[in-house]
């Protein structure tokens, strides 16, 4: 195998001007984009470090301790109820579309095209159907479940994208080897086809949960902004993104409000390593 030197490298670039310009703006780019990020968290750190207090930890909410534990509890039952309903629905979806499905079938475009229109709608148009369907239609008033079902709907489309591409990541070798070994297309696509997705898929379930711990609009209206841990899952209750955006609203907890956006900036990192960690083992044993 043939390495290019550096000089060659710098006198291809020399003869090729515009080679040079398009590596130029890719280091500038990708600059801005590390210089961004370390700065957003460098100032939340720098901060909310200061203003955490154990006060903020209380299990009750109150305008003396301005407690984030409701909304911590709010959060993780918010999270888990809604990729319970939209894990399950995405991945199957995304399996019948690309195992399935026949070729050529004039209703799959259709489904890809409503997936994508529904990802790019924003987040405040599902809060306000969350809100005429669950808390009007239905009557559930302000609810943890109303909330958790609108943020299902809303990142249903990521999870059915993000899985359809794993499944179409995985070479048709595997497919045909199963099937000219006696499987069935059940036990291929269950046994071969998603272990070998599985990374793939739990990429999109970061993401899915990421949006989901990081959103305010979809939830102010089905779930509410009550600063308390519900008894039962149709009551209301406020997540971490959320309360930060009500403290910040209301003006007079700017402070606390940094601190919860450390919190909240835990919690996503503590996430993200734990799934990836999962998707490796997972990986590792496919």
């Amino acid at each position: 195998m043939n390495h290019v030197s550096y000089r060659e490298k710098i006198k291809g670039y020399k003869k090729d001007p515009f080679s040079a310009l398009l590596l130029v703006l890719v280091v500038l780019a990708a600059l801005i984009t590390v210089g961004v990020l370390i700065s957003l968290v460098a100032y939340i750190i720098i901060k909310g470090v200061p203003n955490i207090t154990p006060a903020l930890f209380a299990w009750e909410y109150n305008t003396e301790n301005v407690s984030m534990m409701p909304a911590v509890i709010n959060t993780v039952t918010i999270t888990l109820i809604s990729l319970v309903f939209a894990v399950p629905i995405g991945i199957f979806s995304a399996i019948y579309l690309v195992e399935y499905a026949k070729r050529g079938n004039r209703f799959i475009p259709m489904v890809r095209l409503t997936t994508e229109t529904l990802a790019g709608i924003p987040s405040i148009v599902y809060g306000l159907f969350g809100y005429l369907l669950f808390n009007i239609y239905l009557g559930w008033g302000y609810s943890i479940l109303g909330g958790a079902l609108t943020l299902a709907i809303m990142i249903l489309p990521l999870i059915m994208r993000t899985t359809e591409e794993a499944l179409l990541s995985v070479s048709d070798m595997y497919r045909e080897g199963s099937f000219g070994l006696g499987a069935g297309k059940l036990r291929t696509v269950f046994k071969i086809v998603l272990p070998s997705a599985v990374p793939g898929i739990l990429s999109g379930v970061i993401l899915a949960v990421g949006r989901i711990v990081g959103e305010t609009a979809a939830l102010l209206y089905p779930a509410g902004t009550a600063p308390v841990v519900p008894d039962g899952v149709m009551e209301s209750g406020r997540t971490l993104a959320v309360h930060m955006y009500a403290l910040l609203n209301e003006g007079l907890y700017t402070e606390q409000a940094y601190a919860t956006a450390v919190i909240l900036l835990i919690l996503v990192i503590g996430i993200n390593a734990l799934s990836a960690f999962i998707a490796k083992r997972v990986g590792v044993k496919g």
